[in-house]
């Protein structure tokens, strides 16, 4: 059992934090946590921009390009790992704003790369900070918010990330033919800005600062919330609920794969690692397929690429509105349902154009930028507060896995000569497993993190 259980205090915060109405200070942080996520997910997407001019600056083998882009995903693996262990030992805020510092600095280093192997390397220490931001940000954002508008609070914030996606595909487009693929990492670098900004302007999570044993921390953190909640919205703080019950748990790695923490991992791992195979399996070769297969000129190839990334900012937006109506089982259910319709048509009329390719791509991308931004609302929901952002980064590093090996096998099978009937029929099989697995995902609808673990 938590250190903290049976404190009063424990109820007190939670309880503080429930009854906050949307605020000025609710804009604030998401507004900064999001200018970190939307750099996070800008920065992802950038070697994908620039791998069909690299293909041709330095005569990449589909070997080479292929390592271009997976050791980012390797780097986000670690840096998933990593940042969920800091997350809970040093606290949300300072592990977002290590990570954020780590992604700029890498970002100019990939700018003045030489070669494949330099580039290669310092894309790894860049996906070291990306893998270790966003699941950490996600867990700050579940940890201020509401549990009766919990899902639309945090896909709203989650909005930024495929914004950010998006962007990276919309400046590549113009800034790749004008000024070459490095001024895209210079801008990738913005984020080092950000990072000595974010500690004196986002206070620590109160909840996280309470399981740690800091109260009077905890305590002074979220007086100084509600005084900026008043302030704003003018009006006298509803009283708190006095009835919602202490968490259990004491924080150890172990907890996430024991009782009922065992089957919650499991059905997670295994949709993080189908909603990122799939998505990456997708995103990472489309704009050389559009240039390389249909001989689409770069231009209209990322401007594909672009299309695709706006549909998926829409299902992201779709999502928000109707997951705390719906709940997170069924509508993960329904987008991996539709990812995997949509890859089938693709595979059994076959991909006979890149038109056709984009109009399916992107329908594939409206459902799993939902399940994406689902996901990072539903990983910290399942866990306790001294458990939280590690068992948010377990599930990211499934993610990374799935950045990983869906490119790979993607790319191994275009290597190999095989169909592209082939490499969708199989992204449709696995989004079809990941619509099983979500058969089996428990609901959290409108519960507080406290219940939902207590």
């Amino acid at each position: 059992m938590s250190t903290v259980a049976n404190n009063p205090v424990v109820g007190s915060i939670a309880a503080r934090l429930e009854r906050l109405p949307h605020s000025r200070w609710h804009v604030k942080v998401r507004v900064l946590i999001g200018a970190v996520t939307f750099f996070e997910a800008f920065d992802q997407l950038l070697a994908a921009s620039a791998l069909p001019v690299l293909m041709d600056e330095w005569n990449l083998s589909t070997g080479q390009a292929t390592m271009a882009v997976t050791t980012g995903s390797i780097g986000m693996l670690f840096g998933a790992l990593g940042a969920g262990w800091l997350g809970d030992r040093i606290g949300r805020v300072r592990t977002v704003a290590l990570g954020v510092a780590l992604t700029g600095l890498a970002s100019l280093a990939v700018a003045a790369s030489g070669n494949i192997e330099m580039f290669a390397l310092f894309r790894f220490l860049q996906g070291l900070g990306i893998g270790g931001v966003v699941p950490v940000a996600a867990t700050y954002i579940n940890e201020i918010a509401r549990s009766d508008n919990r899902g639309r609070f945090v896909l709203l914030y989650e909005m930024i990330f495929p914004a950010g996606l998006s962007a990276a595909t919309l400046v590549a487009v113009w800034v790749i033919p004008h000024y070459g693929w490095r001024a895209m990492f210079l801008i990738g670098a913005l984020p080092v800005l950000i990072a000595a900004l974010l500690p004196r302007k986002v206070p620590e999570s109160p909840r996280w600062l309470l399981a740690k044993g800091r109260t009077e921390e905890a305590e002074a953190v979220i007086a100084e919330i509600e005084r900026e909640v008043e302030e704003s919205t003018r009006e006298p703080l509803p009283a708190p609920r006095a009835e919602i019950p202490d968490e259990k748990g004491a924080g150890r790695l172990a907890d996430l794969f024991k009782g009922r923490y065992l089957r919650r991992t499991a059905v997670l791992s295994g949709l993080w690692f189908v909603a990122y195979y799939v998505n990456h399996g997708i995103a990472t070769w489309l704009p050389s397929l559009y240039t390389d297969t249909f001989g689409l000129d770069l231009t209209t190839a990322l401007t594909f690429s672009l299309i695709s990334n706006a549909t998926g900012l829409l299902g992201n937006f779709l999502m928000a509105l109707f997951i705390d109506r719906i709940g997170r089982r069924p509508s993960l259910i329904a987008a991996l349902t539709g990812a995997s319709a949509a890859l089938a048509v693709l595979a059994i009329v076959g991909a006979s154009s890149g038109p056709q390719v984009a109009f399916f791509a992107s329908c594939t991308t409206f459902c799993i930028f939902a399940i994406n931004a689902g996901l990072y609302l539903y990983s910290p929901e399942l866990y306790p507060t001294r458990n939280r952002a590690k068992g948010a980064a377990f599930g990211g590093l499934w993610n990374r896995l799935g950045v990983i090996i869906g490119p790979l096998v993607v790319g191994g099978i275009i290597a190999a000569g095989g169909s592209l009937r082939l490499v969708f029929a199989q992204l449709a099989v696995v989004a079809a497993a990941g619509a099983l697995i979500a058969f089996f995902a428990v609901e959290t609808k409108g519960k507080t993190l406290e219940e939902l673990n207590s």
